[in-house]
């Protein structure tokens, strides 16, 4: 995974809102699209005291620094000049790779991910677990379908979108 830091931005002093990720993620996304990159997914998370804004970017044949330190310096203008502020706070600007381990967050991701090695994560265990990893070999709106490999057994599952509380690609062992 590519990561490019920026140093500590300092935004005003008032309450977090909780709505910065949708605030943000239009420019963003703009930014994002003029370069014919893709926006994978996006955080604004707290890490002890310091507080994170995580863009995640990619395109085919995966994204490099330079790329991120440029989607970086682009988001880092628009954000400063936005009004009123939309992270009204001090935070840390990271623009990455979603890495080898990418989420699987959009329908276009699930397609895609069709015939790779996958891990996922359920709200609920079924046949007694939570997380399953192996190779997706089929998606519906509404379904997961797995196999994988339950110690020497060869195991297809089937899971409903609903149960799924995270997934992503995964490298196999």
């Amino acid at each position: 995974m590519l990561t490019l830091f920026i140093g500590l931005i300092w935004i005003g002093g008032t309450a977090l809102s909780n709505n910065v990720v949708e605030t943000i993620q239009p420019v963003a996304q703009a930014i994002i699209a003029a370069h014919q990159f893709e926006l994978v997914d996006m955080e604004f998370v707290r890490e002890g005291q310091s507080w994170y804004l995580r863009v995640y970017i990619d395109k085919p044949g995966g994204i490099n620094i330079e790329e991120c330190a440029m989607v970086s310096d682009e988001l880092s203008e628009k954000l400063d000049a936005m009004e009123p502020d939309p992270i009204p706070q001090a935070y840390f600007l990271e623009v990455s790779s979603p890495g080898a381990e990418r989420p699987l967050k959009k329908e276009a991701d699930y397609q895609n991910a069709i015939g790779k090695y996958v891990h996922i994560g359920l709200y609920q265990k079924v046949d007694g677990k939570k997380v399953f990893e192996g190779d997706l070999t089929a998606v519906t709106p509404t379904t997961l379908t797995l196999d994988y490999l339950d110690k020497t057994r060869h195991k297809t599952i089937t899971v409903e979108r609903q149960q799924i509380a995270q997934a992503r690609l995964a490298v196999k062992f």
